[in-house]
């Protein structure tokens, strides 16, 4: 399907009721005409990441949806234009988002159930999938962030590095995690982070989780290959714990924090590739 059908394929948004207010969703329609074959829900990444990869992500929703499927794209609490401000999410609250958003599916969307997520996003999907309130076909993540207290640790690296270069005050190295072990926000690029949702996260991490499902991984070719947290060595670790793991990898660079917003073709390419079991066997109930 080319571009221009891509981009005139049916697309609802909408405000779901949920607690604290309501939902930003956005909702990817099959063909008109075309029953669904399942459907699909995403999970964005944390903080301004989402920013910078929505463009990737409808570009892929638009064709899983070419392909027959409704896709479900949901702006959690506190994120995008959903209600909440960062500061008052809670990882809780995220999982309740994700129950919510798969209830509304299941009883909208004949076929099975697909999770995705994009980096915290797919750390936080392959959490919610450890005890999933329905039955879930399978997960597809992309670029998975794998352990949260490396991630959260990481974005306090970017507060550091924000100050820097706007010329503020430096402060010392582990000063923002004695905040939050403190009970005190700490504001990062913008964005307060509650010491309840990094201490959520920081207790997150993929070694802990073994995934019911069949597991698509999508992984950036110049991330680290080696090492404890190496995608190979997880992806392993899972397949001898009795998880059916698929890794492929892409390689237009990581778009979630690019200055530029990058098409990524290769990565809907190597997601097509590496789901074509799915993507082209399942067909739609009679």
């Amino acid at each position: 399907m080319n571009r221009a059908a891509l981009d005139a394929l049916p697309l609802l948004p909408f405000f779901l009721p949920a607690s604290g207010g309501q939902r930003y969703c956005l909702l990817h329609l099959p063909p008109p005409g075309q029953a669904a074959r399942g459907g699909i829900l995403y999970v964005h990444p944390f903080a301004e990441e989402l920013n910078k990869s929505r463009h990737v992500a409808a570009a892929q929703a638009r064709a899983f949806a070419a392909a027959g499927y409704s896709v479900l794209q949901i702006d959690l609490f506190g994120c995008g234009d959903s209600s909440g401000d960062f500061g008052e999410a809670r990882w809780d609250i995220w999982h309740n988002d994700l129950h919510l958003a798969c209830a509304w599916m299941a009883q909208r969307v004949d076929g099975p159930l697909t999770v995705w997520g994009l980096r915290l996003g797919a750390l936080l999907a392959l959490d919610f999938a450890s005890r999933p309130p329905l039955p879930l076909a399978r997960l597809l993540l992309w670029q998975p962030e794998l352990d949260g207290r490396r991630s959260i640790d990481r974005f306090l690296r970017l507060r550091l590095a924000t100050r820097m270069l706007a010329g503020t005050t430096q402060e010392a190295p582990g000063q923002a995690r004695a905040a939050l072990a403190n009970g005190e926000a700490v504001e990062v690029a913008g964005y307060l982070l509650a010491p309840e949702l990094a201490q959520a996260i920081d207790d997150v991490s993929v070694a802990a989780l073994l995934p019911a499902m069949p597991v698509y991984w999508l992984d950036y070719h110049a991330a680290d290959q080696t090492g404890p947290w190496s995608p190979p060595l997880l992806a392993r670790q899972w397949r001898e714990r009795g998880a059916a793991v698929h890794v492929a990898s892409f390689d237009d660079g990581p778009f979630w924090h690019s200055g530029e917003l990058l098409a990524c073709p290769q990565l809907l390419y190597a997601t097509r590739k590496l789901c074509r079991d799915w993507l082209d066997e399942e067909r739609p109930p009679p």
